[in-house]
C-alpha cells in the first residue's frame, strides 16, 4: 500500500452515523458525523428511516474524505460497524416495507415473555447467545408475522440496517457473523443459522442474508453512490462487525480479564473470549467478533440518555450540561441516601425487560435537585456495576478496566465508575473505538495488517484513575439495595407499565 492512503471505519450507531480517516498507523486524520432522530411514533416503538441512515453514511464518508483535505483516490478500502438487532423488511426488490425497527423498540415484549414462558427460550438462549428480549430480531419477527400479515407476505427478505446500506452500494445481500449472532437466530458453535430459531420465528434461511467473515470484501460498487461519497467504484468495503464488538477491539481490551465499559446514550460492559460462553441466569449475552474471538457482557438502555433526562426534568430545559454535574459534585457518595434505578427506556442486562421504569428510593424532605442529580448519575453506575457483577460470575474478576464513551468527558463521572466498580479504571486515548476496530479489519482484509488484535499496539492510555475506598464501600452497599429492590419491583414494573399503555391518550 501506498504512504498517504488512508482507511475509513464507518460507524453507523443510534443516533448518527460517523465516518472516521485513519493512517496506516492508526492516526486519526479527519471524521464526519451526520446525526438522525429516533422515530417513537407509539408508545414503545423505536425506528428509524432506512433511507435516511443510507444518506448519513454516503454524506459522512465524503464528509470524512474532505475533512483533512484528503482525496477519494487515497483511500484504500473501508470497513462497517453498525448497531445491532436492527431489524428492516424488504421486498423483492430491495425497497423497504418497514421502517429499521432498532433495539431500543420493546414492542414485542409480549412475543419475549411467550418465548420465555413456553420453555423453549433457554435453549435458544443457549445456542445463539442471544438473551429473549424485544431487542432481539426474533421476537420482533414474531411480532410482524402476527400483526402485520401483510407486510410478512411480501417480505422477500429480513435485514439488519448494515445489510441493507450494504445492499444499496453493492446489490448483495450478505451478513457478517457479529451482526447475524445479535438476532437471536444464529448458532454461535456452527456459525450457522438456527433451525429451531428459525421454526420459532416463522422463516427460513433464504429469508435471510449469506454470512460472511468480517473481512469478507465487497466491491463494485453503484456508480453513483461512489460517486457521491468520492470514491472510486472498485474501492473495496469490508463488512466489519457490530459496534459492541468492535468497540472491545477499538479500546484495546482483547485480551483475557481485560473489561470494557462503554457509556454512550446506553452503555455495556463486555470481555472477550475464544469461545461461546453463555449465563445460566440469562443475565448477559454472547456474540461473536471475528476469527475464533467472542464478546460477552450485558448492555444497559439507560445511560447518557438518563443525564438528559435529569438535567431537563430536574434543572431545566435550557441548562447546560455542566450544571447538572456540578449540583451533583457537591453532595457526597450515596446521595445521603437517595437511590435511582435508572430504567427510563426499560432494560436490558442484567434483567431484560422493556417494562422496567424509572425509580427514586429513599427521598426525604432534606433531598435537593443536587441529591436528585447525584443518585441519578449513580443510578446509571450502579447498572453498570450490576453487570459487571454478572460478568465476574461468569467469566471471573476483570484485572483490567478500559474505558469510553461520552460520559469520559466528566471528571465525576469517570471517577464514580472506578468508585462503583472498585478498581482502576484506565481511559484509552482514542474517540471512535468501533471506527478504529472497523479500519482494522479493513486494513486486515487488504493484508496490510497480519490480524486485527495488532491494534491494541495503537492504543495508549490517557488516564488512570483509582477508587476512592470510601466512596467503592458505599457503592457496594447500594448496590446491594438496588439489585433487591430491583427484584422486588418486578411485578409492579409490569402493573405501572400497562398503566401508562392503557391511559397513554389521556
Amino acid at each position: 500500500m501506498r504512504k498517504g492512503q488512508a482507511i475509513i471505519g464507518i460507524d453507523i450507531g443510534t443516533t448518527s452515523t460517523k465516518s472516521v480517516a485513519f493512517g496506516m498507523d492508526g492516526e486519526m486524520l479527519g471524521s464526519f458525523s451526520v446525526e438522525y432522530p429516533l422515530l417513537r411514533d407509539r408508545p414503545g416503538w423505536a425506528e428509524q428511516e432506512p433511507d435516511a441512515i443510507l444518506e448519513a453514511v454516503l454524506e459522512s464518508v465524503r464528509g470524512a474524505i474532505g475533512a483533512r483535505g484528503l482525496d477519494g483516490s487515497g483511500v484504500a478500502a473501508l470497513g462497517m460497524s453498525s448497531a445491532m438487532h436492527s431489524l428492516i423488511a424488504v421486498d423483492a426488490g430491495g425497497r423497504p416495507l418497514t421502517r429499521s425497527i432498532t433495539w431500543a423498540d420493546g414492542r414485542s415484549e409480549g412475543e419475549a415473555r411467550r418465548i420465555r414462558a413456553s420453555g423453549e427460550g433457554p435453549g435458544v438462549y443457549r445456542r445463539t447467545g442471544t438473551p429473549i428480549h424485544p431487542m432481539s430480531p426474533l421476537p420482533k419477527l414474531i411480532w410482524l408475522r402476527e400483526n402485520r400479515p401483510d407486510v410478512w407476505s411480501e417480505t422477500a427478505k429480513f435485514v439488519s440496517i448494515k445489510e441493507y446500506v450494504a445492499f444499496r452500494l453493492f446489490g448483495e445481500w450478505v451478513v457478517d457473523h457479529a451482526i447475524a449472532s445479535a438476532t437471536g437466530l444464529l448458532d454461535l458453535e456452527a456459525l450457522d443459522w438456527d433451525e429451531e430459531a428459525l421454526r420459532i420465528a416463522g422463516i427460513d434461511r433464504e429469508r435471510l442474508s449469506a454470512l460472511r467473515p468480517a473481512t469478507y470484501r465487497l466491491q463494485g460498487m453503484d456508480v453513483a453512490l461512489a460517486g457521491r461519497m468520492g470514491l472510486r467504484r472498485d474501492t473495496p468495503f469490508f463488512l466489519g462487525g457490530s459496534d459492541g464488538a468492535l468497540a472491545n477491539v477499538g479500546v484495546g481490551a482483547i485480551g483475557p480479564g481485560e473489561m470494557a465499559v462503554t457509556i454512550g446514550t446506553s452503555a455495556a460492559v463486555r470481555m472477550m473470549t475464544d469461545r461461546p460462553l453463555t449465563d445460566e441466569r440469562q443475565r448477559t449475552f454472547c456474540y461473536h467478533v471475528a476469527d475464533t474471538a467472542y464478546v460477552i457482557g450485558g448492555a444497559t438502555n439507560n445511560g447518557g440518555i438518563a443525564l438528559q433526562w435529569i438535567r431537563e426534568a430536574f434543572f431545566g430545559a435550557d441548562a447546560k450540561t455542566e450544571e447538572v454535574l456540578e449540583a451533583a459534585s457537591r453532595v457526597a457518595a450515596g446521595a445521603d441516601g437517595l437511590l435511582f434505578l435508572p430504567y427510563l427506556t426499560g432494560e436490558r442486562a442484567p434483567i431484560y425487560t422493556s417494562e422496567a421504569r424509572g425509580t427514586y428510593f429513599g427521598a426525604h424532605l432534606g433531598h435537593k435537585r443536587e441529591h436528585f442529580a447525584r443518585a441519578g448519575l449513580e443510578g446509571v453506575m450502579l447498572a453498570i456495576a450490576s453487570v459487571a457483577g454478572a460478568l465476574r460470575d461468569l467469566a471471573g474478576e476483570a484485572r483490567e478496566v478500559r474505558a469510553s464513551g461520552g460520559f469520559a468527558r466528566s471528571p465525576l463521572w469517570k471517577q464514580m465508575l472506578a468508585d462503583a466498580l472498585g478498581k482502576e479504571v484506565q481511559v484509552p486515548k482514542v474517540t471512535e473505538a468501533s471506527a478504529l476496530a472497523s479500519a482494522a479489519l479493513a486494513m486486515q482484509g487488504l493484508g496490510e495488517l497480519g490480524n486485527w488484535r495488532e491494534v491494541k499496539a495503537w492504543i495508549p492510555i490517557a488516564e488512570r484513575l483509582e477508587p476512592n475506598a470510601r466512596n467503592a464501600e458505599r457503592y457496594r452497599e447500594l448496590l446491594a439495595i438496588h439489585e433487591e429492590l430491583r427484584g422486588r419491583l418486578s411485578g409492579s414494573f409490569a402493573a405501572i407499565t400497562e398503566f401508562q399503555r392503557k391511559h397513554a391518550e389521556g
